[in-house]
């Protein structure tokens, strides 16, 4: 079964040149294409894409605007935000917003389908500078950090765990830190998910970070 892809970006180039190289993937399908939010979130209203390609700076309704609309729909797809440089100041908004990760606009064709996939199969695209730029920008917060609720329902293993997904591990890195198999950390990322009240990984990073639980 292919994973569905709306490609939203005011940009026609753009547009053109992603889906040539999405739609040659067997397991890809680009199901629309929008040159603005509004437009974006009309089309995934319609089509039910699994994975939203969003331009962050587009006319009319920008990207984060468009991805907040998304997260309210019954079965909102998994979005990742599209940036010409890693340090675009609307990431940390876009992930606030409910995006699960920023991709730069000339990724290769092969990273391109690659991170779709990891999106699409509920993981995160966030690398070391991201998670660096959450850690300062959540430094400077006013007021003591919290734990996050649902805290206090989390075993000894959990939290750990939840640490190192903090600090941008993948599963496979972390069951190597625990001595743990990959199923398991998987087990206890779902659990996280669950009692922390979260979305996906990306979420759990910006709270750890919120509550003062990542280094």
């Amino acid at each position: 079964m292919s994973i569905r892809v709306l490609i939203a970006d005011d940009q026609a180039l753009v547009r053109t040149g992603f889906r040539l190289i999405l739609n040659a993937e067997d397991d890809l399908e680009v199901v629309g294409e929008a040159p603005d939010g509004e437009h974006a979130v009309a089309l995934a209203q319609r089509v039910e894409p699994d994975v939203c390609l969003m331009d962050v700076r587009m006319p009319g309704m920008d990207g984060i605007a468009a991805t907040r609309r998304l997260m309210q729909l019954p079965s909102p797809p998994r979005v990742v935000m599209l940036t010409t440089f890693d340090l675009d100041e609307y990431v940390l908004d876009a992930l606030r917003a409910g995006a699960s990760g920023f991709l730069l606009k000339d990724v290769s064709a092969g990273d391109l389908g690659a991170a779709v996939r990891i999106v699409a199969g509920g993981d995160a695209l966030l690398s070391p500078r991201v998670t660096q730029r959450l850690l300062q920008r959540f430094e400077r917060l006013p007021g003591v950090p919290k734990p996050p609720p649902g805290w206090d329902e989390l075993t000894e293993r959990e939290r750990e765990v939840f640490t190192l997904v903090a600090d941008g591990r993948s599963n496979t890195e972390i069951g190597a830190t625990l001595c743990l198999s990959e199923p398991t950390i998987k087990t206890h990322v779902g659990k996280l998910l669950r009692k922390l009240d979260a979305r996906d990984r990306v979420q759990l990073v910006v709270l750890a970070y919120r509550c003062g639980l990542a280094h």
